[in-house]
């Protein structure tokens, strides 16, 4: 079976378990696919260790848990960019620049929606593209609050993609605390040089980020001031979505953890 075929054949065996709680028997699925038996074997115990279907003591397959989260993931991140298209379009109106929605899946993140603004940067960023988590601000901001990705970050290879790319083990450390502290995260020109990102998350109604927003500006232009504009209309936009998901928040933005005391 070459690669393409085993990929295609990964979806046809999920295809065949979403509806069967109960499991199916390697047979049954051998079946269901016109396959040999011993192919069908092979490709449920990769997906076995994988995490991708599960197999009880009586051999039958079902769906396993990494299955399950991707596909409760994929879910949110659809229903995040639906619910935020009309404010992240006022976000881009407002700010001048483009936007971006990024949600993660599974070990990677990707953009899947963007807002030109008026004052577009000249970026070519396809949707749905890996992004790099070492050097994007959503990458760093996902992997700062994600365990799996922050392992992931440092178990890969961290190219230096511009002069100012954070690459080493301990300043990366340091940037993913800051992150969390600070709860945004900016790349400036690590990634594209000339272009600084800022990113902001979005949670759910448990406190879990589910996307993230992110201004793309042109670095010549980026000073404090206009840092803090950005980032202030960033948050924004996140609590009007978070909102829109069922998250409550104070009058002043705050959600109930976070609301500021005095």
């Amino acid at each position: 079976m070459s690669s393409t075929d085993r990929y295609a054949r990964t979806f046809d065996v999920l295809e065949l378990l979403v509806g069967r709680p109960d499991g199916m028997t390697v047979s049954d699925i051998s079946k269901r696919l016109g396959l040999p038996l011993s192919s069908s074997h092979n490709l449920l115990q990769r997906m076995v260790t994988a995490d991708v279907v599960t197999v009880t003591d009586d051999l039958r397959y079902s769906l396993g848990p990494r299955a399950v989260r991707l596909g409760i993931r994929i879910v949110d991140g659809l229903e995040v960019r639906a619910l935020s298209r009309r404010h992240l379009q006022e976000l881009a109106r407002e700010t001048g620049d483009d936007i971006y929605l990024a949600v993660p899946f599974s070990r990677r993140v990707a953009y899947v929606d963007r807002f030109p603004g008026s004052r577009p940067v000249s970026v070519d960023i396809r949707l749905g593209q890996s992004l790099h988590l070492h050097a994007t601000s959503v990458g760093k901001l996902f992997a700062a609050h994600d365990p799996s990705l922050r392992r992931k970050l440092f178990a890969q290879e961290r190219p230096e993609l511009t002069g100012h790319t954070l690459t080493g083990r301990e300043e990366l450390e340091r940037e993913l605390a800051r992150i969390v502290e600070q709860d945004h995260a900016i790349s400036r020109e690590e990634a594209i040089a000339g272009v600084v990102g800022l990113a902001v998350p979005v949670r759910d109604g448990i406190g879990a980020v589910v996307a993230a927003i992110h201004v793309s500006a042109l670095g010549s232009q980026m000073t404090g001031d206009e840092e803090s504009r950005l980032l202030t209309a960033a948050r924004a936009s996140a609590v009007a979505i978070e909102r829109d998901l069922g998250r409550m928040h104070d009058d002043a933005g705050h959600p109930p953890e976070t609301r500021a005391i005095g």
